[in-house]
């Protein structure tokens, strides 16, 4: 009698067996037929981001070539085929166009541009800059509240390039008649650890004439600080590009 429940147990679990490797073995194999698909999905889709950044990358260099041949009307052309598609050369070429647009003297197009191209890209170093630029071009004609809209957030610190930012901002609220406020960024220019000499000679030195009240020699100064040591226009694919080399765009380091 025991043999025969034995035999009895034995066959059950070999049922059982069966019935679980009836429903496992095809589960396994869909599971790494899935894996596989997955895998291969992924590295696709990697070789296709790789191709596609590598063309956009030699049609960024082609319109910067173009550009630098003096054929402004075709780089121009060039880099909007290049902005109409989201992507690490989109802010890159939106800033060369602005960038086109101001040796053309057409300021409210150029801003157009750079407003444009600090919105389509995440990077501070490429955004803040195309911001700065946008209103270097419009500060003699935007209104202050506009400026003071744009710089201020580009001054709090870690921001790649607060102290131009803070000097610009100094230098539209001259303009503005709020003498106070722009002395107080001139202060503060004056006394950043990490603002570059030449920077900080020129806040001392447009302090100095506030205090004396010399508005003929302030307007001069402030003039000339919009233009002294003017943000580079990008010439290379920026740090983010999974190609090519990164855009030199750092900011003025103290001597």
């Amino acid at each position: 009698m025991v043999d025969v429940f034995s035999e009895v147990d034995e066959q059950l679990r070999a049922e059982r067996l069966r019935s679980f490797m009836q429903r496992a073995v095809p589960a396994f194999i869909a599971a790494l037929v899935l894996t596989v698909l997955a895998v291969a999905g992924v590295q696709g889709w990697q070789m296709y981001k790789s191709s596609q950044s590598a063309k956009a990358s030699q049609a960024y260099q082609a319109a910067s070539d173009t550009a630098a041949q003096g054929d402004q009307a075709k780089a121009f052309q060039q880099f909007d085929d290049l902005a109409k598609h989201a992507g690490p050369y989109q802010a890159l070429a939106l800033m060369q166009q602005g960038g086109i647009r101001v040796g053309q003297d057409k300021p409210a197009e150029a801003a157009a541009l750079f407003d444009q191209a600090a919105a389509a890209s995440k990077s501070p170093m490429i955004s803040d800059m195309a911001t700065l630029k946008s209103v270097y071009v419009t500060m003699d004609t935007a209104p202050l509240a506009t400026v003071e809209a744009k710089l201020t957030p580009l001054t709090a610190a870690g921001r790649p390039y607060r102290v131009q930012a803070r000097e610009a901002l100094a230098m539209a609220r001259l303009g503005g008649g709020q003498t106070a406020k722009a002395k107080a960024d001139l202060v503060a220019i004056a006394n950043q650890l990490d603002t570059p000499d030449s920077a900080r000679q020129r806040a001392q030195a447009i302090i100095a004439l506030i205090d004396s009240g010399t508005a003929g020699d302030i307007k001069k100064l402030a003039d000339e600080a919009k233009t002294a040591a003017p943000l580079p226009l990008p010439n290379q694919p920026g740090p983010q590009a999974p190609q090519g080399a990164p855009i030199q765009v750092q900011p003025e380091t103290a001597q």
